[in-house]
């Protein structure tokens, strides 16, 4: 079994984690932007998610020989380990309704704002319960402050989105010529205005440019989930619930693995990262499941209704979504790995995947091309925090005894 054991190869899994945590986000968002149904998009990533975790215990955790205290995959499986077992799966549990509300608050509020609040709270709140899960390995003088650095990132953050919302309100009000509504779909004539083409000799359409009342209304009638009237609170809201969802899995990783409370009996090796995280990803699979075929037929926030049936057929975008799930499932892995080593509360140092959300955000995606100087100014003082926290959480890490 592999086993990470020095600071810096903790670090190491901590920065690919933050890479691919980041990106995965993104994908997924890019998916409902071009009109996927979330449902089906969640599905084929729980699928890849899944696979990613048995991927990494048949490997990681079962290659080379056992160490002492420290059992292979398989040999864990038979073993009465079951009260650990059952806080791997509480994660699971937990972390899978946080990421399934996030994708509803992707769209309401945006990627970049959406994953600085969620995982600024997951590292309030989860990143102080680790500390003292951990036996308080990690530098307090050096932890609180990057604690309080995300805290200060999530009132930006809020800040951000009600200046973004506002700007889009006004950018709104001067539609151009070629746009109509109609009950409550806007119609666009993308072809009012457009250029001659020389050579063909006809109109050609003239694409909306990133940022302006054009592209985003042709954004909106493209989407899956409609985002036009509806009330900032309720994104916000979404946004606050799925992270504190999310800032408990870590914890329920932290005590599965190293059994602080005493749960199991003596001589009972404690759970291996990799067993607790095949515990983890399973639970988080079936309530993902369950969860996502009744959002198809009972669809939330207006979405149309949908068939399992329908999800089969519908294969424009399975690839991406699977290769969101399996980003996710390492991403998590690589996270754990850390943890182990240089402690949970430094390990939730990923939870800085915003700065890699937000530059596909702003790449791909034009979220706050030509927006007011004001929420310019609230963005980079957001991420800025964000830089300083991580350094700051990163700095805290100590080592496992």
């Amino acid at each position: 079994m592999l086993v990470v054991e020095s600071k810096e190869g903790a670090i190491v899994c901590m920065l690919i984690a933050l890479l691919f945590l980041g990106t995965w986000t993104a994908i997924l968002a890019l998916l409902e932007r071009r009109g996927r149904l979330p449902q089906h998009s969640y599905l084929d990533y729980s699928i890849a998610n899944l696979l990613a975790a048995v991927i990494i215990a048949l490997t990681l955790g079962q290659i080379g020989d056992a160490k002492p205290g420290m059992p292979n995959f398989f040999t864990q499986l038979s073993q009465d380990n079951w009260p650990c077992v059952l806080f791997a799966m509480a994660g699971g549990v937990v972390l899978s309704i946080g990421n399934l509300s996030t994708q509803y608050a992707w769209a309401l509020v945006g990627l970049s704002v959406v994953e600085v609040v969620v995982c600024s709270i997951t590292v309030v709140i989860g990143t102080s319960l680790n500390y003292f899960l951990d036996d308080k390995i990690n530098k307090a003088a050096v932890l609180f402050p990057g604690v309080a650095g995300f805290l200060i990132a999530v009132i930006l953050g809020s800040f951000v989105h009600s200046s973004n919302a506002s700007d889009n309100k006004k950018k709104l009000r001067h539609l151009s010529t070629g746009f109509e509504y109609k009950g409550n779909k806007i119609n666009f004539d993308s072809y009012k205005g457009a250029s001659m083409d020389p050579e063909k000799g006809k109109e050609s359409k003239v694409e909306a440019q990133f940022g302006t009342a054009e592209f985003l209304v042709e954004l909106e009638n493209k989407r899956s989930i409609k985002v036009f009237d509806r009330s900032i609170w309720l994104g916000l809201a979404i946004t606050f619930f799925s992270g504190v969802c999310i800032s408990l899995f870590s914890p329920a990783l932290n005590i599965a693995t190293n059994d602080q409370f005493h749960l199991l009996k003596k001589r009972v090796p404690h759970l291996v990262v990799y067993t607790a995280f095949f515990y983890f990803t399973v639970s988080s699979f079936v309530v993902s499941v369950v969860l996502n075929i009744i959002f198809l037929y009972h669809p939330i926030l207006k979405l149309p209704k949908s068939s399992f049936k329908a999800y089969l057929k519908d294969s424009k975008g399975r690839g991406w979504a699977l290769l969101a799930g399996l980003l996710c499932g390492f991403g998590n892995g690589l996270q754990f790995m850390g943890g182990q080593a240089a402690g949970y509360a430094a390990a939730d140092s990923v939870e800085a995947l915003p700065l890699v959300s937000t530059f596909w955000a702003i790449l791909f995606f034009g979220e706050y091309r030509n927006s007011s100087r004001k929420t310019y100014t609230l963005l980079v003082s957001m991420l800025l925090m964000f830089v300083v926290a991580v350094g700051v959480l990163m700095a805290s890490s100590g080592h496992r005894k």
